[in-house]
């Protein structure tokens, strides 16, 4: 049986894969794909609706080759960054040493 960790793992993969290739490149993210994964992925950070001079600036901000998609290692970036915050904002919760 894997660990909660190789679980995680495999749901950030399959995640990946389950929204990119929707259209255009198999591989990769394009801005659609991004946003209805942010939108049914992570509700709580996006909202009711995602907004899209947010999203343009997300984009932009992760698309280290400028090809305007998100390819799978520009994808575990972003997903560090919001671990990263996600530690920090629990940091300060109540109960944590």
């Amino acid at each position: 049986m894997s660990s909660p960790l190789e679980q995680a793992l495999a749901v950030m993969v399959t995640t990946f894969h389950k929204y990119s290739g929707q259209e255009g490149d198999k591989f990769k993210l394009s801005k659609g794909e991004m946003k209805e994964l942010l939108h049914k992925e992570l509700p709580s950070f996006v909202g009711e609706k995602v907004d899209e001079e947010g999203l343009k600036k997300l984009m932009g901000d992760l698309d280290e080759n400028s090809d305007e998609e998100v390819d799978f290692q520009e994808y575990a970036v972003f997903l560090a960054l919001v671990t990263i915050m996600c530690n920090d904002f629990f940091q300060g919760s109540p109960g944590r040493p």
